[in-house]
């Protein structure tokens, strides 16, 4: 079967093109799936739907959340998929196993009071001020993913249109707009800070450091982390929260649903569709707090 595995990891880097960490989880979920067939004295080639229920069940017993387990059976799917499209089998096994149900959880937002705080805290006066300003700009202004942020080419960036090329999952490419505040931020950024980061070195990307020609998305999180340290907010924020954030008040500020799907770069409406039960949520709220017939 490793023969098949190492087979069907070349065709998702050359003919799917998938990001490294996605190679990475197909890999370890069919490691994973290989020990367990040889604990079970199973043939991959021999899978039936018994089989594969065992297999399901091997999984519930570790305890993994609902979205791991559905990762899994995903990974398995596309890899007898790949196996069938080759001749290697006839039939998927794991397309008569259906996937838990997702457990719907609110995504967690931002308020309007803490985003005027947390902008305000960045010294532009400094390299490290100027970078963080464009990380916040970039992030809640455009409503990116951090590895989408990290991977900003300078060449992507159109400043006359207002526009950035990014290049989501699956390397699928959208473009996103930005204002006037990130417009002067990135300028302000790429002629002074980011030019001090490289001292005389080159990079191709927007986000540089002290020798970093560009910087990873953990290293994003700790400049986060350390500037909420610098102010009264005392809640986790992370760097995902900034798109959530960004489709909430868009939304709240009378968005289309649709324009919002498709600057965050989602393939489906429902998964935009959550923030519109926030926006709900937060407009109830300002109903119940300010409305005069609702005061005793």
């Amino acid at each position: 079967m490793y023969k098949y595995i190492d087979d069907f990891i070349k065709y998702l880097k050359v003919q799917k093109n998938y990001s490294p960490n996605t190679i990475l989880n197909y890999k370890k979920d069919l490691e994973e799936y290989y020990d367990f067939l040889n604990d079970s004295n199973y043939s991959f080639k021999e899978m039936d739907y018994k089989k594969c229920t065992n297999y399901l069940l091997f999984l519930e017993k570790k305890s993994l959340k609902k979205t791991s387990i559905s990762r899994r059976l995903s990974s398995l799917r596309t890899f007898y998929k790949f196996l069938v499209l080759n001749s290697i089998l006839e039939t998927n096994p794991f397309n008569l196993v259906s996937s838990p149900k997702k457990e719907k959880r609110m995504p967690k937002f931002i308020n309007y009071s803490s985003i005027d705080e947390i902008f305000k805290v960045p010294n532009i006066k400094t390299k490290e001020g100027q970078r963080e300003k464009v990380i916040l700009e970039v992030l809640y202004g455009a409503g990116i993913r951090v590895s989408e942020l990290v991977n900003i080419k300078l060449k992507d960036i159109d400043f006359d249109n207002k526009n950035i090329l990014i290049f989501g999952k699956g390397s699928k490419e959208r473009l996103v707009s930005f204002g006037e505040i990130a417009y002067d931020s990135m300028k302000l950024f790429i002629e002074n800070g980011r030019k001090e980061y490289l001292e005389d070195k080159n990079s191709e990307y927007l986000i540089v450091g002290k020798n970093e020609a560009k910087l990873t998305t953990r290293r994003i999180e700790q400049i986060i982390d350390d500037l909420i340290k610098r102010t009264s907010i005392k809640m986790n924020i992370t760097p995902h929260m900034f798109r959530h954030t960004f489709a909430t008040h868009m939304l709240d500020q009378g968005a289309d649903l649709v324009a919002v799907q498709e600057l965050l770069g989602h393939e489906s409406l429902s998964s935009t569709e959550i923030y519109t039960h926030i926006s709900n949520e937060h407009l109830r709220d300002v109903y119940y707090k300010c409305h005069p017939r609702n005061r005793k």
